[in-house]
């Protein structure tokens, strides 16, 4: 259990903005140094800016999560450049709107490389790193989405129900080769960042209720997130310190947790009333 991250290496995927970027403040101001990355290089600057000046030793690179090699490389350079390796947060994450009867192939299998096979590629390129550490933790990032389907996001369900089936059968496996690592998954709710505006959309939306692929239902979409990225960073770092298995950010993700619970099935009627009674 990993109960200090005071000179311990990180590395966050997604660290551009959002819960990458409050993550990697966070660790920093805790003593953490760390290794970034992100396809952002202009968001990216920034938070190596902000952690830097933090008196950590801060080292960032362009990296698409879903190329299986760039993941593997820039992996064996932070263990390189660090020293060790003692945590991998897999954060990186896009979005896509639409039935699925009009989603493309083509955005659905961006998401799933980025949301999907980028978790899985970190877990596999830093699990050795960690490994060699005596002390390590992959904090794979799900969703409340990952808890229950929702009407317009079965690409970002799919793939974040198998994040979670990936990184709870990951953790069992730890527990029981002893190895000195562990695993959590995270069920964030509606968190206040970016990835509503930089969703991929198309107007099948509308045919559901929820409005057209323009900028007003992005925003719309937006007003649904209640936690910021910082508390969010603040639940998932005591998580880790806790090793916790599942890890649920904000009171929604509560509500998810209980609703699928209590209601294993009846809950897509509700899911649906819903839907239908935002969309009015």
């Amino acid at each position: 259990m990993m109960k200090s991250f005071e000179n311990k290496v990180a590395a966050i995927t997604g660290a551009g903005s959002g819960i990458g970027r409050a993550l990697a403040v966070a660790l920093a101001a805790k003593g953490c140094h760390l290794a970034l990355c992100d396809v952002d290089e202009v968001g990216l600057e920034e938070t190596q800016r902000q952690t830097a000046a933090l008196g950590v030793r801060v080292t960032s690179e362009v990296v698409d999560v879903a190329n299986r090699e760039a993941v593997y490389s820039w992996a064996d350079r932070v263990a390189n450049e660090h020293g060790r390796v003692n945590l991998i947060f897999n954060n990186a994450g896009v979005a896509v709107a639409s039935t699925v009867e009009k989603m493309s192939y083509g955005d659905f299998e961006w998401l799933m490389g980025v949301n999907f096979w980028g978790v899985v590629h970190g877990t596999k390129a830093f699990l050795p790193h960690l490994k060699a550490s005596g002390e390590g933790h992959i904090i794979n990032i799900s969703s409340v989405f990952g808890l229950a389907g929702i009407p317009s996001q079965s690409a970002y369900n799919s793939a974040k129900f198998a994040v979670r089936g990936f990184t709870e059968s990951l953790r069992q496996e730890l527990d029981m080769l002893g190895y000195g690592v562990s695993a959590s998954c995270v069920h964030p709710g509606g968190i206040k960042t970016r990835i509503a505006k930089s969703a991929r959309m198309n107007e099948s939306i509308g045919d559901l209720g929820l409005g057209s692929a323009d900028e007003q239902t992005r925003e719309k979409f937006e007003r649904g997130f209640i936690t910021t990225a910082q508390r969010a960073a603040e639940t998932i770092l005591n998580g880790v310190q806790r090793n916790q298995r599942r890890i649920l950010v904000g009171a929604d993700a509560r509500v998810y947790d209980w609703l699928v619970r209590l209601l294993p099935t009846a809950y897509q009627r509700v899911a649906v009333g819903y839907t239908r009674y935002t969309a009015r």
